[in-house]
């Protein structure tokens, strides 16, 4: 019935005048005199001819239609296999079609090209910085410096988001999803802050769950870093950092200065730093961002509490059925 009124619709005007010379051709003959059933068995064959004719190119408009929508589902391929046209008009338009399509194509290939170029390289970056970083973990070893080994950390937490951020872009990021033991993983993310905890002089409770859970160990191993690494940084001296279960939720919970009201709705927007990052102008705006994005893929959700002053409240929905083995 939609398609019939686009049809009708389509030829609207044609109609109106088939229908105004219909009542013109009634009225003169009226006006004449002629034999109402001559009149009548004109009208009969004009009509029974112009719903043959109506027919045949409703059916033409219905198959016009399905062709394109069949070419609406390929419009991604890189030549729109477009049907035959039916005159000059409508060939100038395939034309003026395909040469779109070609340039979007040449488009979309360069701007592929310059992602992968950036990708790579950054990626070799990523990787290569390791190397000094390394060697400056064996330097403090020999010669300890508390300040140094913090910096260092946060420099290693960076280049860990730089690697997240491209891995997360590239259509090869593989997820082995398998049980795995929770105490076990926030256990290890803990120890690899041990020293910014004793640093800050913040106090850590941990009360583990006892929970065994269906996901990623890599990463959500790096989503719980990148919150721990929130807490500590806007966790003042003296502050206290929780990390415990509920149900089916992971919570962690700090004493540090909170989030503004008006920020919470976009703390997980990509670039966001709202008023804290303003006061903090290291502050990227990124980790929040990756960790909802590695959880949305995992099937997880995250969800934020906070008041200022007062202290952030993170939960983690690790659900065992959201998620399914293959």
């Amino acid at each position: 019935m939609k398609l019939l009124g686009a049809y009708l619709a389509r030829h609207g005007k044609l109609l109106l005048l088939l229908t105004g010379s219909m009542f013109i051709c009634a009225w003169i003959f009226f006006l004449y005199g002629l034999p109402v059933e001559s009149v009548g068995y004109a009208a009969v064959l004009c009509g029974a001819l112009g719903l043959v004719l109506f027919a045949v190119d409703y059916v033409q408009f219905l198959h016009r239609h399905r062709e394109l929508a069949r070419l609406l589902a390929q419009v991604k391929e890189t030549v729109l296999p477009l049907p035959p046209p039916r005159g000059l008009l409508e060939e100038d338009y395939q034309t003026l079609l395909q040469a779109l399509a070609s340039d979007r194509n040449a488009l979309a290939m360069e701007n592929r090209n310059r992602l992968q170029d950036m990708t790579d390289y950054y990626t070799l970056w990523a990787h290569q910085i390791k190397t000094p970083i390394a060697a400056m973990r064996l330097l403090l070893q020999e010669e300890p410096r508390p300040e140094l080994e913090g910096e260092l950390l946060k420099i290693e937490q960076y280049v860990e988001m730089v690697l997240g951020y491209l891995r997360l872009g590239s259509s090869s990021t593989d997820y082995v999803l398998r049980n795995c033991d929770l105490d076990k993983l926030l256990r290890q993310s803990i120890r690899k802050y041990a020293r910014l905890f004793i640093l800050k002089k913040i106090a850590l409770d941990f009360q583990e769950t006892g929970r065994q859970v269906l996901t990623d160990e890599k990463w959500l191993a790096f989503v719980f870093e990148q919150l721990l690494s929130n807490a500590l940084k806007y966790t003042p001296s003296g502050g206290r950092i929780r990390v415990y279960g509920d149900g089916d939720t992971l919570v962690i919970a700090d004493t540090g200065i909170g989030i503004q009201p008006e920020d919470l709705p976009r703390v997980f927007e990509n670039g966001f730093t709202g008023f804290n990052g303003r006061e903090d102008k290291k502050s990227t705006g990124i980790g929040l961002y990756l960790c909802r994005q590695v959880l949305d893929r995992l099937n997880h959700s995250i969800s934020i509490a906070s008041r200022p002053g007062e202290g952030t409240l993170v939960r983690l929905d690790l659900s065992r059925q959201r998620l399914k083995t293959e």
